[in-house]
């Protein structure tokens, strides 16, 4: 069963989700921008230690609390991991009242009509059934749309749906993550054909089901306001996908009723070398930022 309190806080709530589930492959450039050198760790071991401990650092601040952050995603490792010996979920939740995602998907395959689906996910039941043990609200998995192909947009979507109504049948809310390259010629067709395709797979969703999306900020502002007034999404969030923190909160700004997940934007800023002071201050006024750049009223 899905917490109710939470799932009135993801629904309803002022704020915006933080993304903090860089895996395997980005982990070194998240702790690079965040000031920590390649040669200054020397096993995978050691590398994920010091990603825990940048986002301990920010799940600790005193201004990363339910007020402005309603939910984070966590990356399998951070979910297994600890903060002040309590488990990061349970922390997250009861001293800082924001809602648990778990990151689920395992990479992306190679690129086949201009998409590129996500990889096979074999043991996901076991880790489905893991995260509701560790009291994990929903789930966040992504794939890639590098090109406007109506088939691989098709195929993306049909992928995205039948996990998520997988993930759905163990209690938990999946975030549906189809993302739009931003860099791309044809961005604004390869949107169009996305919100067909999310529309057409919302109509074969059992009666009483929701989900929620992680879209790109859509060159069209306002595209999207059709799955945001939609009852079968409980929110449809934005990712920030390769935008500065100033211009994502710009466009997020555009889009009414859709709030940030950013990732990048969100750390934008902050470095190892800070003090605790500059550290919560930098946080403290990112995080004022993107949260007046959620606001739905």
């Amino acid at each position: 069963m899905m917490n109710a309190t939470m799932a009135k806080q993801m629904a309803e709530k002022d704020g915006f989700i933080a993304a903090l589930d860089q895996s395997g492959g980005s982990t070194p450039k998240a702790l690079k921008i965040y000031g920590v050198a390649e040669d200054a760790y020397s096993s995978e071991q050691e590398m994920y230690a010091l990603i825990h401990a940048m986002r301990a650092r920010i799940i600790k601040s005193p201004a990363f609390t339910g007020e402005k952050v309603i939910g984070a995603i966590l990356f399998e490792r951070t979910m297994d991991g600890e903060i002040d010996g309590i488990p990061t979920a349970d922390y997250l939740w009861d001293k800082r009242g924001i809602v648990p995602f778990l990151k689920v998907d395992k990479g992306l395959m190679e690129q086949e009509n201009g998409v590129q689906l996500m990889k096979p996910m074999g043991d996901l039941d076991a880790l489905l059934e893991r995260a509701l043990a560790k009291n994990i609200f929903g789930t966040k998995m992504r794939s890639v749309i590098n090109a406007a192909d109506k088939d691989g947009i098709e195929a993306i979507v049909a992928q995205q749906f039948e996990i998520g109504m997988q993930i759905l049948g163990h209690g938990l809310m999946p975030i549906l993550e189809p993302e739009v390259n931003i860099k791309i010629d044809d961005k604004a067709e390869a949107e169009e054909l996305l919100l067909a395709a999310i529309q057409r797979h919302l109509d074969t969703m059992p009666a009483g089901q929701r989900v929620m999306l992680k879209l790109s900020l859509p060159t069209v502002a306002n595209l999207y306001k059709p799955l945001v007034d939609d009852p079968r999404i409980m929110r449809v969030v934005a990712l920030s996908g390769g935008y500065s923190r100033d211009e994502a909160n710009r466009l997020l700004s555009a889009n009414s009723g859709v709030i940030a997940s950013f990732s990048r934007a969100m750390t934008e800023g902050l470095s190892q070398g800070q003090t605790d002071s500059e550290f919560n201050a930098t946080l403290a006024a990112t995080i004022d930022s993107i949260f007046e750049a959620s606001r739905v009223g």
